[in-house]
């Protein structure tokens, strides 16, 4: 189901998708949802990483030591 949503973009950026459109006569839309698509995976990952960063830094989380982790499963040389 697609929805529409509004969207403030950088008129330098918003000429390029509409000139990308043209050029391979595809709709401005289709680009824009393929950039969006292909890129919130990566944003999912970063900003999980951080939110963890953050939450260990403020001692919601705790880390523990490759050779605590080793002990801990019984796999000490």
């Amino acid at each position: 189901m697609n929805m529409t949503t509004a969207l403030r973009v950088n008129q330098n950026l918003l000429e390029r998708y509409k000139n990308l459109a043209k050029a391979t006569d595809r709709s401005r839309s289709y680009y824009m949802n393929k950039a969006l698509e292909d890129s919130i995976a990566r944003f999912e990952y970063e900003y999980g990483i951080l939110k963890d960063l953050e939450e260990y830094r403020s001692g919601k989380e705790e880390a523990y030591s490759l050779d605590e982790v080793r002990k801990h499963l019984g796999l000490e040389d």
